[in-house]
């Protein structure tokens, strides 16, 4: 089964959003196109908590960028965004959602960020994602959405790590940094992952 896994497709994440990806729009007619070719649509949802630790807002003298650590986890620090029921936790109002089988929020739980669509970035909570598709015996799995060298990097690299054959389409998500981005697709290439673009699916 060839799976289609739409990352973060959220009005925080397009341009004017609270955290804009630069560009984060175009991906919305390219995905559309591609639903058609996939057995299976599945998304994933940032559905943050008002309260959620990855707010800069949260933390006193702290501004949106500054790096700091709890325990052992490194942790960026965002604008608020992704809000539970708001309008900036929506997918973008032209994503072709009818098709869309299943969505996957992350994020939750304010006292840990969850940037794959997995698990939270301890690894100490499940999504349900990964059982979800191993119930439907899903082994081809494309990936695509906002932003690329971050919530959808990790979601592709669990995935890798989960054994599932995983593909990254290149020109169906956008970075928040085009330099991390460049490190991250060799990282995906390292681990047995491949990058592909819109016309290869």
């Amino acid at each position: 089964m060839k799976v289609l896994v739409i990352v973060d497709a959220q009005n925080d994440f397009m341009p004017g959003g609270a955290l804009a990806v630069p560009e984060g729009d175009k991906i919305i007619p390219v995905i559309n196109k591609i639903i058609p070719e996939f057995d299976l649509v599945i998304a994933t949802q940032d559905w943050h908590p008002e309260h959620h630790i990855s707010f800069a807002n949260n933390h006193l003298g702290k501004k949106a960028f500054d790096t700091i650590k709890f325990g052992e986890i490194k942790q960026t620090l965002w604008p608020a965004h992704c809000i539970q029921n708001t309008l900036g936790a929506d997918f973008h109002k032209e994503l072709n959602t009818q098709n869309i089988e299943a969505i996957f929020r992350k994020g939750t739980s304010p006292k840990i960020d969850s940037y794959s669509g997995f698990y939270d970035n301890a690894h100490l909570k499940s999504t349900g994602l990964a059982g979800y598709l191993k119930e439907k015996e899903a082994k081809e799995l494309y990936f695509c959405g906002l932003a690329a060298d971050i919530c959808v990097s990790f979601t592709v690299k669990d995935a890798l790590k989960l054994g599932f054959t995983s593909y990254l389409i290149e020109d169906a998500s956008r970075a928040l940094q085009a330099e991390e981005f460049t490190a991250v697709k060799k990282e995906i290439e390292y681990m047995g992952g491949k990058i592909v673009q819109s016309e290869d699916v």
